[in-house]
């Protein structure tokens, strides 16, 4: 060979492999035709590529070192047999794009996800569920192998093991050499000569399965639930991914859930909210509780005389119990003073009378002051006074 190939490479003939490849990856990313696409650069990044596949190939080295011509085989403007695509990516990446080997058969499961409707009642002090879910489960027959029982699988004689098998292509680098999957044994190195009548080789089958759900307190429509380990089992048996069980509360027919409050509209005819009066509402409790459960199954509710409609009375600590902390949210009651539509004779003549007696049989409606005044209508006013 005319050149010296450790010339090329700027390295001693004592250079050891590591500062081989650390030389030619400097070179290459100067000399890449993607980065200099120039003829000159070309040629001289096939004299650098051609010192670099005899170099860092003990044999090929140990043989131009004693004089010879590793590369006499390869054809004028080849690079030898040993050239190989991921050399480049190694140069450009720093590590090696292939080497990958055969993958295993036994992977992790994916997770699933299913929907559970909850009674209000269930989501606030939790319940405990049992659900139907079909997912995939390790095949009893070959117990996850998915081989015919009394066989195994067989090394793949295509990659002989590897999982990848070489694919050479010339183009003007000389021969590039890629590594791609078995397409025979599809990466994984072994095939199943006799695959389980059960599960075709997959090592699991789908089932419906039932399983028991432990729904805490104070959830909430969107809610996630986790089950670790109960999701679909994976391929050739492997572990099973999460199930997950996402809430959704049905409407309830006296309280709607804003938070971990409950709200109620309470509708008075006009007399009770003038006399006052009590009222009683249902509780939670009482939905989920059987009925020889001593619970509390309605609250009190006072109503003072002379109540407003659009009113709010609360009921302290009697709504939702706190997913994530201590105490229970309230209970709103919204208060509606129904006005009567239809009066007979004798009901409009006592309403007369009354607003005799109130001095309201000619009364002159009011319009109050709006009292959210801004800065400098406040400053106005002070300014009045």
């Amino acid at each position: 060979m005319s050149q010296d190939l450790y010339e090329v490479l700027g390295v001693s003939r004592d250079a050891s492999p590591e500062e081989i490849k650390k030389a030619y990856r400097q070179l290459a990313r100067k000399l890449h035709p993607d980065v200099n696409p120039d003829a000159a650069t070309q040629e001289r990044f096939k004299e650098v590529t051609r010192a670099y596949d005899v170099l860092s190939d003990p044999k090929k080295r140990e043989m131009y070192d004693l004089g010879g011509d590793p590369l006499s085989a390869a054809g004028a403007g080849g690079f030898g047999q040993g050239f190989s695509f991921t050399d480049i990516m190694d140069a450009f990446f720093g590590q090696s794009a292939g080497a990958r080997g055969p993958r295993p058969r036994t992977r992790r499961g994916q997770d699933a996800l299913i929907r559970l409707t909850l009674d209000l009642g269930e989501a606030a002090f939790g319940a405990s569920k049992e659900i139907k879910v079909d997912t995939a489960v390790t095949c009893t027959l070959c117990s996850g192998a998915g081989t015919a029982p009394g066989t195994s699988t067989a090394t793949c004689t295509t990659c002989s093991g590897r999982g990848e098998i070489s694919h050479v292509q010339r183009s003007f680098l000389g021969e590039v050499r890629t590594m791609r999957p078995c397409p025979t044994c599809r990466g994984f190195g072994t095939v199943i000569p006799d695959p389980c009548s059960e599960c075709s080789g997959d090592g699991r089958v789908r089932a419906r399965r039932a399983i028991n759900v432990k729904i805490p307190a104070g959830v909430d429509t969107g809610t996630r639930v986790q089950l670790a380990g109960e999701g679909e089992v994976g391929p050739g048996g492997g572990p099973a991914g999460d199930l997950y069980v996402e809430i959704d509360v049905a409407r309830h027919p006296v309280f709607t859930r804003h938070g971990d409050d409950l709200i109620v509209t309470i509708t008075l005819p006009m007399t009770a909210a003038a006399l006052g009066t009590e009222i009683e509402l249902p509780t939670l409790e009482a939905d989920v509780a059987s009925k020889d459960t001593d619970v509390e199954r309605t609250m009190r509710v006072d109503i003072r005389p002379g109540i407003q409609s659009g009113e709010q009375l609360v009921l302290r600590g009697r709504g939702v119990p706190r997913l994530r902390g201590t105490g229970r949210g309230d209970v709103v009651t919204n208060v509606v003073v129904e006005t009567p539509t239809k009066l007979d004779q004798e009901q409009t003549q006592l309403l007369k009378q009354l607003a005799g007696l109130r001095d309201e049989e000619n009364p002159v409606a009011s319009v109050e002051e709006n009292r959210h005044k801004g800065v400098f209508g406040r400053f106005r006013d002070a300014f009045k006074n």
